[in-house]
């Protein structure tokens, strides 16, 4: 991002954080934590949260890894700063300044890594760099969460009501998005478009994992295998 660029945007963001301040935890901060821990987040994760913004997110994951941790990172030192402020009790809860253009922790891994409707903010000629410095970041078994409006329902948003977006918002090609993704060494476990705030499904969320090779192949078992066959029977009536 060129440097005049990035000035827009922190002091975008650094104004934003007012704006969020006053909005507290909503609907869609708690549907993010409920689909983390529905990708298998353990007490005892290390969670790297990329555009945290004032930390909402960040205060809720920490509340869910009492022996582990969270590390927080915005492009914005005043939402790093009320941040700071805002979750100061908690010990498991850090917060740092980085565009992960600089982010460089040397052996340092993590077990999450969330972007809580962010990656629609950063143009996309950054994202392949961005998950290269991940990946750096990754160990065999480690995940990334990602939660992102939906690119129709954005893509309306900018033709019906683009007053409510921010200084950069823009609808993401999955495809892209993935591929940019498995070229550094993760594999797509889960895409779900779904509705949050509106019934034309509004927002997606992906779920990567690291792309070790399979150690096995573990058989389902005869009986669970025949339940869900007698299952999708007697949902459509079929007797054949």
């Amino acid at each position: 991002m060129k440097s005049e660029e990035k000035d827009k945007v922190v002091s975008f963001y650094d104004q934003f954080s007012e704006k969020q301040q006053k909005t507290g935890i909503n609907s869609r901060h708690l549907s993010i934590l409920d689909k983390v821990k529905l990708a298998g987040l353990k007490d005892s994760h290390k969670i790297l949260e990329i555009g945290c913004g004032i930390g909402t997110v960040s205060h809720l994951l920490a509340t869910q890894v009492s022996k582990g941790e969270v590390l927080a990172v915005d492009i914005s030192p005043e939402s790093i700063e009320k941040a700071k402020k805002l979750w100061k009790k908690q010990e498991n809860l850090s917060f740092e300044v980085s565009d992960m253009s600089d982010f460089e922790k040397p052996n340092e891994k993590f077990d999450f890594f969330v972007f809580p409707d962010v990656l629609e903010h950063i143009p996309t000629d950054q994202h392949f760099r961005l998950f290269q410095n991940i990946q750096k970041h990754a160990h065999q078994d480690s995940v990334i969460f990602i939660h992102i409006p939906a690119p129709r329902y954005l893509q309306w948003m900018i033709e019906n009501e683009p007053a409510k977006l921010q200084v950069i918002d823009q609808p993401l090609d999955s495809g892209d998005l993935i591929k940019n993704i498995t070229a550094n060494g993760f594999f797509l476990e889960k895409m779900e478009t779904y509705s949050l705030f509106f019934e034309e499904n509004d927002y997606q969320y992906f779920i990567f994992r690291s792309a070790k090779p399979l150690s096995s192949s573990t058989p389902k078992s005869k009986w669970s295998v025949l339940k869900e066959r007698i299952r999708i029977r007697l949902k459509y009536g079929l007797t054949q």
